[in-house]
């Protein structure tokens, strides 16, 4: 049987790598390349604040081609539909069969995304869907892959928290309150080493600042 051919919706993070990882697992699928939604103005992931440059890095390690879908900012729903739904288009006339996403738990997530899909052609795939987030965030520590925290809801979880690397101590220093996988937005992460990797990256932490009521940590290559 010819694996299907699955384009990867990468935020960056922990998550998005994992699901990599399990997709690689797999003889039915093949990753053909990565997916990623970035800011038109500031060039950095949504939410994630990552650099462009740090998010070229990442695919150059994982040996895989990027695709880069720029939204402008501010964006309305509407128009975030429209400049996805043109990427998915042109995915589908290059070959690709599906797109796969790092979600959880999240239902109203799940159905935004599998709506999103309608009359693309592109099935919806969610490889680590409904594993329970301890275990997950337990094995994936376990399996070695590393993330720095890029992003904090200081609603939810204390700001010092970024910078911090997601590792074991991390996982026992979270407040009962908030997901081992920050499920709930309480935080976001940069992936830089793990399984999936060819290699790891060096980045180093830069100034944590204050921006619309959430707390980011600047990340840059090393060097």
């Amino acid at each position: 049987m010819t694996p299907q051919k699955v384009l990867l919706s990468w935020s960056s993070g922990k998550d998005s790598a994992w699901a990599l990882h399990t997709l690689q697992q797999r003889e039915d699928v093949e990753v053909v390349g990565l997916i990623t939604t970035l800011n038109q103005k500031a060039q950095r992931v949504a939410m994630h604040a990552v650099r462009e440059k740090l998010l070229e890095a990442q695919a150059e390690a994982l040996g895989l081609p990027l695709t880069k879908v720029y939204i402008p900012s501010p964006c309305t729903n509407d128009e975030y539909e429209a400049t996805f739904k043109a990427a998915m288009l042109t995915a589908k006339k290059e070959g690709v069969e599906a797109m796969a996403y790092g979600d959880l738990y999240l239902e109203d997530v799940r159905d935004y995304r599998i709506r999103l899909h309608e009359g693309s052609g592109l099935e919806p795939l969610f490889p680590i869907w409904g594993i329970p987030t301890e275990a997950l965030s337990q094995q994936m520590v376990a399996a070695g892959l590393r993330a720095h925290i890029t992003c904090v809801d200081p609603k939810q979880l204390d700001p010092d928290f970024v910078g911090r690397v997601y590792n074991a101590d991390f996982l026992s220093d979270l407040p009962e309150t908030v997901d081992p996988c920050g499920e709930n937005g309480e935080f976001h992460s940069f992936v830089f080493e793990g399984p999936m990797f060819r290699k790891p990256l060096a980045v180093v932490q830069g100034e944590r600042v204050e921006r619309s009521g959430f707390f980011f940590g600047d990340l840059r290559l090393a060097g």
